[in-house]
């Protein structure tokens, strides 16, 4: 037996947070809906997905990952190492250094609901995406609709 899942990664305190959802197939614009509903602590969003395929026999009680995808990263800034030493900003040292450090190219900047830096990888994909909040503010010109109860 074999099922696919989306799974969405939110920045999390150390970690990503993730929720996973069963799904029909690795369909990004299905995901892409999916990941506007999702909320997790303290009001963060996903900045990104992935797909996953799991399988088990029919003599095993717990399904083993079979085939992962890349990232599927929700908007965001690709930025170069280069870019990121051009912006003299001391906040940014560690990462110029774990860049170095770790022979990474890119990493992609994503702040849908808290600044979230990442590598990006060549399997990788950046998506056009515009937050739910972002889009609402749009629709609105910026301004809440206010009614007096």
């Amino acid at each position: 037996m074999e099922k696919n899942f989306v799974v969405f990664l939110s920045p999390g305190t150390l970690v990503a947070e993730t929720t996973q959802k069963l799904i029909d197939s690795w369909d990004v614009s299905v995901a892409l809906k999916i990941a506007k509903t999702i909320k997790e602590r303290y009001g963060a969003t996903p900045y990104g997905f992935y797909f996953i395929k799991r399988a088990r026999k029919d003599d095993e009680l717990d399904s083993k990952e079979i085939k992962r995808s890349g990232i599927y990263y929700l908007g965001g800034k690709i930025k170069t190492l280069k870019d990121i030493e051009a912006e003299k900003d001391p906040r940014n040292d560690i990462l110029i250094s774990n860049m170095k450090c770790n022979g990474y190219k890119k990493v992609i900047e994503n702040n849908n609901s808290w600044r979230w830096t990442q590598p990006l990888r060549k399997e990788d994909y950046v998506l056009e995406f515009t937050p739910e909040i972002e889009a609402k503010a749009k629709e609105t010109n910026g301004q809440e609709k206010h009614t007096e109860k």
